[in-house]
């Protein structure tokens, strides 16, 4: 049987109030990568988000680097939320879920939000359950398909290989939350200061291993400052 397939979706931040979180912190781009660019970001941020080509090279390199860590397995905190993704298309779901999950202590949910009730209903399953229990959660599905159908400009096209991954603070660890690896990817140690400079950095290497490329967005999810 096929998998499912979502609609593409853009950095569309409406999305998020869609599913039901509260506007206290936002998603906004960031413009660039030297410290005074960085510096702009309002501040505290709790999740990054990478938007990013596959490409050949990504694809060796991540083979690479699953059979290594397989041999020489990272420690990862039990208090990392990591769901898999099994959806076509909906790595930008999967990507603001795993920046939400890991984050539910500093965000606000209205009572109704069909991404906290995910959250809770998913809290105690594998990164594998979780996967399924997404692929026949309708009211997720749902916002997504009008996200996508909105987004801020065209919709992408299907053959278009980009993809989102999530970059959080757990436990004063760095992890990368990629649904399509088997397991979340360790970067060290950081804090709620450091945070933003620590998840660009790995951001930079994303980009030195594909030099040719200029399909990266990097998107912050931070407390709104109004």
């Amino acid at each position: 049987m096929d998998s499912p397939r979502w609609l593409p979706l853009e950095s569309n931040p409406e999305f998020v109030s869609c599913l039901g979180m509260k506007p206290t912190w936002q998603f906004g781009d960031v413009y660039g990568l030297d410290p005074e660019l960085l510096s702009m970001v309002p501040r505290p941020v709790c999740a990054v988000l990478l938007l990013f080509p596959v490409t050949e090279k990504y694809e060796a390199f991540k083979q690479e680097e699953e059979e290594k860590l397989k041999d020489q397995p990272q420690e990862v905190s039990p208090d990392v939320y990591f769901i898999k993704q099994t959806i076509g298309n909906a790595c930008g779901t999967i990507g603001l879920i795993h920046a939400v999950a890991n984050n539910q202590a500093h965000l606000e949910f209205e009572p109704d939000s069909p991404l906290k009730k995910f959250l809770e209903q998913t809290s105690k399953m594998t990164p594998e359950e979780r996967a399924t229990f997404l692929e026949k959660d309708e009211s997720i599905r749902v916002t997504h398909e009008s996200s996508a159908q909105e987004g801020q400009t065209e919709v992408l096209d299907e053959k278009v290989n980009l993809h989102f991954i999530a970059f959080v603070n757990v436990g004063g660890h760095l992890y990368e939350l990629d649904g399509r690896k088997p397991f979340p990817i360790a970067h060290g140690k950081t804090s709620e200061d450091t945070f933003l400079e620590d998840a660009v950095e790995v951001c930079k290497v994303f980009m030195a291993r594909d030099p040719q490329e200029v399909r990266f967005t990097i998107i912050a999810l931070s407390k709104d400052s109004y």
